[in-house]
């Protein structure tokens, strides 16, 4: 793999077997006690589906880029991501990755003691043991590949997010090399991801203080990081690993 997807040759650890899921933009990394390749596959397709249903109906809804909410009877799937998006102030789709890793990773937890799905950087982890997310940034910052967060033993399942201004596919009107959240969900963590990101225009530390400041205050946020030049900040329950 190259360019967005190397970071996935960091992953370590043989207590899990490892397996991949791409559908289009979706492109899953599952880690699971057992094989779960063809489990996760239906369900991503269905998860996938029953999206792509609603927005052919509402495409408003899916280009907003502010708070939309879901109409009645919508899909879930579709609820949970205008719920975790509009708690963060921004557009539903926002909230895309982190739900499907979320809602993946909560179906294949009723076949393996433990699951992580990771999906673009929105991850789903429902684990028995603790777990490190890498930070990842550019090769030119002092912070790459140093930077762990840890991530104790559920239950219950713990979602997180990053974003980037400044590499990786997320849009992001900001300047971070990373912004990370550690949330209640996946929804909400990739939610407030974005909007993290977007509020770090430059990497002075009164602007990286007061965007960590206002994530950390949603509901359901429980801390967040930012990578913004030579600086980085952390505001709520994150316990930093270091190189």
């Amino acid at each position: 793999m190259n360019g967005v997807d190397d970071y996935r040759y960091l992953v370590s650890g043989d207590d899990l077997i490892s397996s991949r899921v791409r559908i289009r933009e979706s492109d899953l990394l599952i880690r699971g006690d057992r094989d779960l390749e063809v489990p996760a596959r239906e369900a991503l397709s269905r998860y996938r589906r029953q999206i792509e249903d609603y927005l052919f109906v509402h495409p408003g809804w899916g280009k907003s880029l502010v708070p939309v909410p879901a109409e009645a009877g919508a899909p879930q799937i579709v609820s949970a991501m205008s719920r975790g998006a509009s708690a963060c102030g921004v557009g539903p789709m926002a909230a895309v990755a982190g739900a499907l890793a979320w809602f993946v990773g909560m179906e294949l937890s009723a076949l393996s003691s433990e699951v992580i799905v990771e999906n673009g950087g929105d991850i789903y982890l429902d684990c028995r043991r603790e777990r490190i997310i890498l930070v990842q940034v550019g090769g030119g910052s002092p912070f790459a590949g140093r930077v762990g967060i840890r991530v104790p033993p559920g239950p219950p399942a713990t979602g997180a997010a990053a974003s980037s201004g400044t590499g990786g596919r997320s849009l992001s009107w900001g300047k971070a090399a990373a912004a990370v959240v550690v949330a209640a969900d996946s929804m909400i963590a990739d939610g407030a991801a974005t909007a993290l990101g977007n509020r770090i225009r430059s990497s002075e530390r009164a602007v990286i203080e007061a965007a960590l400041e206002a994530v950390a205050a949603i509901p359901g946020v429980a801390g967040c990081l930012v990578v913004g030049g030579d600086l980085l900040a952390v505001r709520g329950d994150i316990e930093l690993a270091g190189r």
